[in-house]
């Protein structure tokens, strides 16, 4: 499977690149609201020394991105991919945040929609898996046309107590 995990992607509202060391400072004026957290499994992320921790994870991964404001350059968020299975060509996108100012608006689905069709050039499928308490990103990948499936769909979904798997097979 021949997938660059960390592109260049861009639209007329954000840029997304691969994250850097650099980025620490103004990622983490993002992470610090505890709002961001209030749903996800690792709800103290807003600190620092367990951003820190995940930033350093993020930056392990060889995966991982920032995006930013196309316009401002303001620092929006970050997401990453990570190859989930190259026998079955899935790819995931995950370990997602943004700012809230950024939230319920168009921003996500641009984000989504430049991401999961640049994996679908060259992957099958692109899995999101989600913490079950996490309502705020089912509704979103919902709105986006993700599709739930359960633990006996596909090998490569995860067991139930570890999140709820959403796919999207086509662009957006």
């Amino acid at each position: 499977m021949n997938f660059d995990l960390q592109p260049f992607l861009e639209n007329d509202l954000v840029t997304i690149r691969p994250l850097r060391g650099e980025d620490f400072e103004d990622l983490f004026k993002v992470a610090s609201d505890s709002l961001i957290w209030e749903q996800h499994q690792n709800k103290d992320r807003y600190i620092l020394k367990e951003f820190n921790r995940f930033f350093e994870e993020s930056l392990a991964s060889r995966g991982a991105l920032l995006i930013q404001d196309r316009q401002s350059k303001n620092v929006v968020g970050s997401s990453r991919f990570k190859i989930v299975d190259e026998i079955d060509s899935v790819v995931e996108i995950g370990w997602s945040f943004l700012a809230r100012h950024y939230w319920g608006g168009l921003y996500n689905r641009e984000i989504k929609k430049l991401m999961v069709n640049y994996a679908l050039k060259s992957c099958r499928n692109v899995v999101f898996y989600v913490h079950p308490k996490n309502f705020r990103s089912q509704r979103a990948l919902e709105k986006i046309g993700a599709k739930r499936l359960n633990e006996t769909e596909k090998t490569w979904v995860l067991p139930e107590e570890e999140g709820i798997t959403y796919v999207i097979w086509s662009p957006l």
